[in-house]
């Protein structure tokens, strides 16, 4: 099985990865149209008021102020319902892909338990070799043999730097698009 490292480092980064985005989508979450809308609404409102400076016209520039509190209060209520509606929605795919981990890490145990799943050179390892070790060293080749515990560990701590890496690059690329 020479592709066996490759193969379970790919799956191992496919669910690092669908857990990066969940956790993204539910830290940035998704603005409705009358969210936006009622922004819009409340930007509008604040600069008519500003513009309104003189004496004059400071009663009008309160009334615009006071509609525009309103306005923000009511974008406050629909941004908790919003909230609470998908912060449930986003505990189950959690769950789903928790349960999901599980049975594919066990389902890769189970299949490499007796088998290597990679060879590597000595030194690549040191000083590490033996905790990495699975059975020892190939007598062939003079390589340490790697089983699937300590390279399910690796890959999925690789992976998960990965994606925070590459989530960071995603979330400051979407903030400068706004």
């Amino acid at each position: 099985m020479p592709l066996a490292a490759s193969f379970v480092f790919l799956l191992v980064s496919a669910l690092q990865l669908l857990d990066s985005y969940l956790d993204l989508a539910r830290k940035n979450g998704s603005h409705s149209d009358e969210q936006i809308k009622l922004r819009l609404e409340i930007k509008q409102l604040l600069k008519e008021a500003n513009q309104l400076s003189t004496p004059s016209t400071f009663a009008q520039a309160a009334k615009l102020k006071r509609l525009a509190a309103a306005k923000e209060k009511e974008l406050a209520k629909i941004q908790e319902q919003d909230i609470k509606g998908k912060q449930s929605l986003y505990d189950k795919y959690r769950k789903f892909l928790l349960v999901t981990k599980v049975l594919i890490y066990a389902m890769l145990i189970l299949c490499f338990w007796r088998t290597p799943v990679t060879t590597v050179p000595r030194h690549l390892l040191q000083p590490f070799g033996k905790m990495f070790s699975w059975r020892g060293i190939d007598a062939a080749t003079g390589h340490v043999v790697v089983g699937i515990l300590p390279w399910l560990f690796l890959t999925s701590r690789v992976s998960k730097f990965l994606c925070q890496k590459f989530g960071f690059a995603y979330v400051s690329s979407r903030i400068d698009m706004l």
